[in-house]
């Protein structure tokens, strides 16, 4: 093998498919890529043809300008793929094993990867805690959204599908694990969903639907999602949500004439740091909203789930403070009423393997509940352009026809 394809970005609103070199077991350097990390070699590293990867609202916040990422970077980390070689130092994954990629890269060997915090890795990424594959200041791991793709220290990172057949049968459920499942899963777990609860879910495209169908997995008695896309609170309707339009005022109004009192049990913010405004304001652009927003409306002694992304740069950002992830929150309400807050990257290894058994068992269904639409790799311009537009689908990209996306 000597080719390989991928999306890259290549400055704000743009992306192309390009040539690539077909990966090696060896870090080289590239646009992205940490100098520390450049020659890093991974005997423990797998080489997968890709049979998915996904396009990811993360993704889009690069593409739109609003990170620091570089022009050239190889995007995508959400992958699914057929294992095609091994290094020398994997022992349990074989080729021919279709596998799910946990988006955050883990060692598996440091601290926080033996306590489970599998997405502040210590070892995988010279800048700080934390990596992922094809995004801004993760370590420079290249991206998925590709024919082949490297992943490191494969047999701790990589989920096995049991059955073959099985797995490319359910593939359009399966590809969701590497990122939005779990993502949104724990975003619903993360603020104490449980048997009987009253879950408000800010944002309802595919991770804010997601934590839906994991908040309904979780028991909730009530599931509302609010957003300002018609088309996307449909999509939250059609499995049985409810649904607030933000654009039409204060959510607690909404709220209160669904369950009869203003507040819910529990928050999640799937939107993150390109948040705006409610009612009047809902065309301007205002980035604490919706954190302030479920502080008022969860109830005292609740908590925020809160997988929705926020950075440390964005050159788009509405002022200064924005630019630097600095927001305008209410944290004194937040403290009078008790809350706790859960932020950060999902540690999906914490999840993946049990929504694995609820979707091989028909317990979900996850692909039909994001409206996952399956197109080509040479298709992704196009995909991240409806994206950005409002689309209510999840784009799943068929680098290798394993999908039969045409």
């Amino acid at each position: 093998m000597s080719g390989n394809r991928a999306v890259a970005y290549k400055g704000p609103g743009v992306v192309e498919v390009i040539d690539t070199p077909y990966p090696e077991f060896e870090l080289k350097d590239g646009p992205g890529v940490n100098p520390a990390n450049v020659g890093r070699k991974v005997p423990h590293g797998a080489i997968l043809k890709t049979v998915a990867t996904n396009i990811c609202g993360s993704d889009q916040h690069m593409v739109r300008g609003r990170t620091t990422a570089p022009e050239g970077l190889v995007l995508g980390h959400e992958i699914t793929g057929e294992v095609i070689e091994v290094g020398p130092g994997v022992e349990f994954i074989k080729v021919g094993d279709i596998v799910s990629v946990p988006f955050n890269i883990a060692c598996g060997r440091c601290r926080n990867c033996k306590e489970g915090k599998t997405g502040i890795c210590l070892n995988v990424n010279p800048e700080r805690p934390g990596s992922a594959y094809g995004y801004v200041d993760m370590g420079g791991w290249v991206g998925g959204q590709a024919e082949y793709v490297l992943v490191p220290y494969a047999d701790w990172n990589l989920l096995k599908f049991p059955d073959r057949d099985q797995a490319l049968e359910k593939i359009l459920d399966l590809t969701m694990l590497s990122d939005i499942f779990p993502t949104g899963f724990h975003g619903a777990y993360s603020a104490g969903v449980g048997p009987g609860s009253t879950v408000y879910i800010a944002g309802a495209g595919p991770v804010g639907l997601a934590a839906a169908v994991g908040a309904q997995l979780l028991g909730a008695a009530a599931v509302i999602v609010a957003d300002l896309n018609e088309d996307r609170l449909a999509q939250a309707r059609s499995f049985g949500c409810e649904t607030v339009d933000v654009s039409k005022g204060d959510p607690r109004d909404q709220i209160e004439q669904l369950l009869g009192v203003p507040e819910v049990d529990c928050g999640v913010d799937a939107v993150g740091f390109e948040a705006r405004g409610h009612g009047e304001d809902a065309s301007t652009e205002a980035p604490a909203t919706v954190l302030n927003s479920l502080m008022d409306i969860t109830a005292a002694g609740g908590a925020l789930g809160i997988p929705g992304l926020y950075v440390t740069g964005d050159p788009g950002g509405v002022d200064e403070a924005a630019k630097v992830g600095s927001l305008s929150l209410r944290l004194g309400l937040g403290w009078a009423k008790s809350l706790s807050f859960t932020t950060g990257q999902c540690p999906v290894m914490k999840y993946n393997r049990q929504l694995m058994m609820a979707i091989l068992h028909d317990k979900v269904q996850i692909a039909k509940a994001v409206k996952a639409t399956a197109i080509t790799l040479e298709d992704a311009p196009r995909g991240y352009a409806e994206f950005d537009g409002g689309a209510a689908k999840k784009y799943v990209l068929d680098p290798n026809g394993y999908l039969g996306a045409s």
